[in-house]
């Protein structure tokens, strides 16, 4: 008796957004990608909050600006939830501080408003694969407000390495992607991420990316 091959797993993605027609218009986007699934969609974090599926989703989709409770003060109670839940922020140019407080408290990316078809299917399967996708037009609007505040900047000691791995980080790169473009392997990647971590004294990713804009670590292209 023949084997069944088994399903592909789909992407599982979750929308939280106030506006009816883009709620609509991301899920037509993504549901007409074969390897992405939008199970729900709300108009609040309060909203979302009640549903199961956080349980089992795989990515959301979190506007910042939202009625009631903000999504970037939302990113943390959906992670109590789920901890593995990778949570990409939607906003626009002017939400530098929101921004911030997002990818501090667990966020791993963020998109402009207008994102393209093309960038936000992209920028799914970036973040379900590992990266931190990521519009360079907002990174550099938060490094720019960072900046202003240098008394909050701290020196870290990394090497310039290190801080070209982790500027490749702030863009969205995967470790697989990080390998390819600096000519190392996926180990050495690794090996790198290690001693920033260390030496930021974080321990993720979003951490990473975080503290390298807030300090002037990150210089995207």
């Amino acid at each position: 008796m023949e084997k069944e091959e088994a399903l592909p797993k789909l992407i599982r993605v979750l929308i939280v957004e106030d506006n009816p027609y883009i709620r609509e218009g991301w899920t037509t986007i993504l549901d007409s990608d074969k390897k992405i699934v939008v199970k729900s969609s709300f108009r609040s974090c309060e909203d979302a909050l009640e549903s199961e599926d956080i349980a089992w989703t795989d990515i959301i989709l979190l506007d910042i600006q939202l009625p009631g409770l903000m999504g970037s003060d939302g990113v943390e109670k959906f992670l109590e939830i789920n901890p593995k839940l990778a949570i990409i922020m939607i906003t626009v140019l002017e939400d530098s501080e929101h921004i911030f407080k997002s990818l501090q408290n667990g966020a791993i990316g963020y998109l402009i408003k207008k994102v393209s078809p093309d960038e936000l299917v992209q920028a799914v399967k970036d973040a379900y694969e590992g990266g931190s996708p990521m519009s360079p037009a907002i990174a550099r609007k938060v490094i720019a407000s960072m900046q202003l505040k240098p008394k909050m900047q701290k020196e870290y000691s990394l090497t310039d390495r290190e801080k070209e791995v982790l500027s490749l980080l702030g863009e969205g790169n995967s470790y697989a992607s990080i390998a390819d473009e600096i000519h190392l392997s996926v180990d050495g990647v690794g090996y790198h991420i290690r001693n920033i971590y260390r030496k930021l004294q974080v321990n993720s990713k979003a951490e990473a990316v975080a503290k390298g804009i807030s300090n002037g670590l990150i210089e995207l292209k």
